[in-house]
């Protein structure tokens, strides 16, 4: 095997893989060099081995980062629609099962990784894995990947390596040493779509619920952020997408040594005062011969009666109606503003996404060229961009890698057209 090549890209994953692809559709000949035995293991655990591979819904309210507008001049060269018509073309049957988040037809993961596989077999993208890169560098115009097989050169480099979150999968933060070593700073990085860790003793009473409610995070009692749906609720604290949507706010809060609090309403669908009157509803017109335990028996799951009538000091055996006015606003607060306090999250191994990452100061958004390093570019989530649950973060590897594939070779065949016409001369 030739040991020079047009791009070398480090990392098989999403936008490696991608990456790959759009450059040898251009012509290049490309390598990509994997430090795991197999190709796209992140891929693989999205979407619960289903793959949520994109989202119709779009907009930098959907991304994180130190300037989440970075994503646009990414997104308006390869975006939804051009995701979409690029997995058709590879097989992929999309479907559009849950408010615009797109799985494929076959309800597998593996169906994403596998025909990758087969764009880049048939663009002859050639693939190494178990490789172990001691060091990149930069020579001339040229790139050298010293490696334990050996030493490999490129005209471009396309690093695309990952984050630090789900190390198992082969995001284990490696690729952010050979960033820095070119010169690049990195953003704080903590886990994002994260458990969330709380210190409440009652947590392990309410440990297997699920129920529909609204999460709010606030940091120093300052709200800030929020979201709606199923919680889940464990023995160590609080998970679930809504916690996982407002849990890279917490993590940079926990950085920082701050005091962090959620807030979960059981109810919030119901105003204050249509919660107080639901729960009067039920305790003084039909809780006759009912215990307040009982009397909100069909309301809510039995572990969460238990939490919310001891946190609002009424003794579950008390009958209902001799509950006062005060105990039932007190009752309809509680299940309103239920707090955690939160003391850690569940940490890289357990995220689905790092939040931080390489500075996108130096990157050109256009291109995801560095600023620094002529023909070395970036990809995925080893830039300081993370997205929502719901397809985002794929999506932003798919564009990312296009564009820094096309971006590579084009960069390539400039310099290459630049030399020949000084050589006419």
């Amino acid at each position: 095997m030739s040991r020079r090549f047009d791009v070398i890209i480090v990392g098989a994953g999403a936008s490696g893989l991608t990456a790959g692809i759009q450059a040898a559709r251009m012509g290049a000949h490309v390598l990509i060099l994997e430090h795991m035995e197999k190709a796209g293991k992140k891929i693989l655990a999205t979407g619960n081995g289903k793959c949520n591979f994109t989202n119709e819904k779009q907009g930098i309210a959907y991304y994180n980062g130190k300037n989440p507008a970075f994503v646009l001049p990414v997104f308006r060269q390869f975006g939804v629609t051009e995701t979409l018509r690029f997995f058709e073309e590879l097989g992929i049957y999309p479907q559009n099962l849950r408010e615009g988040c797109y799985y494929p037809a076959s309800g597998q993961a593996a169906s994403i990784v596998e025909v990758l596989l087969m764009e880049c077999k048939r663009l002859e993208v050639r693939i190494l894995y178990n490789v172990g890169i001691r060091e990149i560098r930069q020579e001339a115009e040229d790139f050298s990947f010293h490696t334990k097989q050996g030493i490999f050169e490129s005209r471009s480099c396309i690093i695309a390596t990952g984050g630090k979150a789900a190390k198992k999968t082969g995001s284990d933060g490696s690729g952010f040493l050979y960033v820095a070593n070119l010169g690049h700073t990195l953003t704080d990085m903590v886990p994002a779509l994260v458990q969330m860790q709380g210190k409440q003793s009652f947590l392990k009473e309410i440990a297997g619920i699920r129920a529909k409610g609204k999460i709010t995070l606030y940091i120093e009692n300052r709200k800030v952020a929020q979201d709606c749906g199923e919680l889940q609720m464990t023995e160590f604290g609080v998970s679930g997408i809504p916690a996982f949507q407002v849990s890279r706010y917490a993590s940079y809060g926990l950085l920082q040594g701050k005091r962090l609090f959620v807030i979960l309403n059981f109810l919030p669908q119901f105003s204050k005062r249509q919660t107080v009157d639901l729960i009067k509803k039920r305790f003084l017109t039909y809780g006759k011969g009912k215990t307040a335990e009982q009397a909100l028996v069909g309301l809510f799951p039995r572990k969460l009666i238990s939490v919310f009538l001891t946190e609002a000091n009424i003794p579950l055996g008390k009958k209902s109606q001799n509950c006062s006015e005060k105990d039932l606003i007190n009752l309809a607060q509680v299940i309103q503003s239920l707090r955690v306090d939160i003391i850690g999250t569940k940490g890289f191994d357990n995220a689905q996404v790092t939040a931080g990452g390489i500075d996108t100061d130096e990157i050109n958004p256009t291109t995801m060229e560095s600023r620094f390093v002529p023909g070395l570019f970036f990809a995925g989530e080893v830039v300081d961009i993370d997205g929502m649950c719901g397809g985002y973060n794929l999506q932003w590897a798919w564009s990312s890698g296009t564009v820094a594939g096309i971006a590579a070779v084009q960069r390539m065949e400039k310099a290459e057209k630049t030399f020949q016409t000084h050589e006419s001369l």
